[in-house]
């Protein structure tokens, strides 16, 4: 079972009764944000959240988060549910499931040719090169990447080159008009 939730509607909230809706905790992490469009995703992501709790497992009180190592939430009380989260400037997304899964959103943009040969593999980089928008291929590839890091656990620590391995990982991309996103699951 996985519910993915996407959301775009960034403007159409009232923050702050939104920021009284949530966990304290939530709040807080909202408010570092310095500025309101970065509030208003983190509180978006975790509205979407309990929105998937509420459907797919009846819990209505604000989830709680702890923390591994690597910075990788789940919920207290909750080790049976996975899920993750990510928003970018145009969305916010959350996915969850029964078992280990990451996510990540990401806007179109231009974007550096060390940033590429730094992140891409040599077959990641031909692909790129070889696209009629490069910009959207590399988005793809890179948040197809990051969901990999989200779903073991351990953030973008090891070789970014090799973390795409569609031998032991399921992608879902979905391409908008202004981003772009990936769900990775293990196979």
């Amino acid at each position: 079972m996985m519910v993915t939730l996407v959301s775009e509607h960034i403007w159409d909230f009232d923050l702050q009764a939104a920021l009284a809706e949530i966990s304290e905790q939530r709040r807080e992490q909202a408010l570092k944000f310095k500025h309101e469009q970065g509030q208003r995703l983190c509180v978006l992501a975790y509205q979407l959240l309990k929105e998937g709790l509420r459907k797919e497992y009846g819990i209505t009180c604000n989830p709680i988060f702890e923390y591994n190592e690597h910075g990788k939430p789940c919920i207290v009380g909750h080790p049976e549910i996975f899920f993750n989260l990510s928003h970018c400037k145009e969305a916010a997304i959350c996915a969850i499931s029964n078992a280990p899964i990451g996510v990540d959103v990401e806007c179109f943009r231009e974007y550096k040719e060390s940033l590429v040969n730094y992140t891409m593999n040599d077959d990641e980089k031909a692909n790129i090169a070889a696209s009629a928008t490069p910009e959207v291929s590399f988005i793809r590839l890179w948040t197809m990447k990051e969901a990999t890091a989200k779903l073991i656990g351990t953030g973008i620590t090891h070789d970014v080159k090799s973390l795409i391995d569609t031998t032991k990982y399921k992608y879902t991309t979905v391409e908008r008009q202004r981003y772009t996103y990936t769900i990775c699951e293990n196979l």
